[in-house]
């Protein structure tokens, strides 16, 4: 497929009969793809205000590229996605290293802040530092659902410089628009989504007050912390008061990468399906709302970073295959 940039465009992609629900290409991969057995090299880098970012490489011995690649909300290393996608790079003679957000490697970070979905600076600080490592290699980024929000923002933000240093960039599944995401995924099945992620979210921050004083941030107790039911609810009173936001709907406003499109300089891919259970129509741009340096590439059929083919026992990965023939695009 031609990537056609500044224009909404139909998908190559085209779902199995037995995979048009939104909900098993979200969860078949997770549970029946093949995983992948990687040797994974980590790296801590320590940030400028006295935190630390988790890195994990996987690299071939003389690597055509990088690709930097941005992780979901609660993701990691061992998402099937990250994992999924080393593996396909690694093939092509591609490095691959991850960013952890911080507190998702496993360690608690040491600071008070966490991650959000317009948490830019630490994806920024990364990927000057891996240029400076790497001067020669040509430098691609992925961010899947909220890493691909992230990394959407970034490209905007700080278009000028990051021309410098990323060649192209793939966003996944992002959540651009979060007032819409946090409302899709509070309804219907999407509610179990929320439910499995808040838990997670949930334990982490109650782990966190055990060890730093969070008084000074947050005003709910531990108690409260367990009785929240949605994204809002956290976002309200934890994500927000965490980053310096007023509120969620503050949070939302800043962070939403679909007010930004129109400023990203740098080749990116935007994958996308309309029946994505994380979001609606909603996180949907229109064609005069990207740059000339975006492609929004979109399906009927894929779910939430599933996007499989073949059949139930053994399917077929079409996202990562999408993703480098991307970036063999721009080799």
């Amino acid at each position: 497929m031609v990537t056609r940039y500044g224009r909404l465009s139909a998908s190559t992609f085209t779902a199995p009969f037995w995979a048009k629900n939104p909900h098993v290409q979200t969860i078949w991969p997770k549970f029946f793809a093949p995983s992948p057995n990687i040797q994974i090299i980590p790296e801590r880098v320590a940030t400028p205000d006295g935190d630390f970012v988790d890195l994990a490489w996987y690299l071939p011995k003389q690597p055509k590229a990088i690709a930097l690649v941005f992780h979901g909300l609660e993701g990691s290393i061992n998402s099937h996605y990250v994992r999924q996608l080393f593996a396909y790079l690694y093939q092509h003679n591609i490095g691959a290293v991850l960013m952890h957000f911080r507190g998702c490697s496993g360690e608690m970070n040491l600071t008070h802040r966490a991650y959000h979905s317009g948490d830019t600076g630490d994806a920024g600080y990364i990927i000057k530092r891996i240029k400076q490592r790497y001067p020669t290699r040509s430098l691609f980024c992925v961010g899947y659902s909220l890493g691909g929000n992230v990394l959407l923002k970034l490209l905007a933000e700080q278009h000028n410089e990051n021309q410098a240093y990323v060649n192209a960039a793939i966003a996944v599944s992002a959540p651009i628009d979060l007032h819409a995401s946090a409302e899709a995924i509070n309804f219907g099945f999407s509610k179990y989504y929320q439910a499995h992620l808040l838990r997670s979210m949930k334990a982490n921050i109650l782990n966190k007050i055990k060890h730093i004083d969070m008084t000074r941030f947050i005003d709910v107790s531990a108690k409260d912390i367990a009785t929240f039911s949605s994204f809002r609810e956290f976002d309200e009173h934890i994500t927000a008061k965490l980053h310096g936001f007023k509120g969620a709907d503050d949070y939302y406003t800043q962070c939403s990468a679909i007010t930004t499109l129109r400023d990203i300089n740098t080749p990116t891919l935007i994958l996308h399906a309309r029946d994505d259970p994380f979001m609606d129509a909603r996180v949907i741009p229109q064609a005069e709302e990207l740059s000339p340096s975006v492609a929004y590439e979109i399906s009927e059929f894929g779910g939430h970073v599933g996007f499989i083919q073949g059949n139930p026992v053994k399917p077929n990965l079409w996202l990562p295959n999408r993703i480098t023939k991307f970036i063999s695009e721009h080799l």
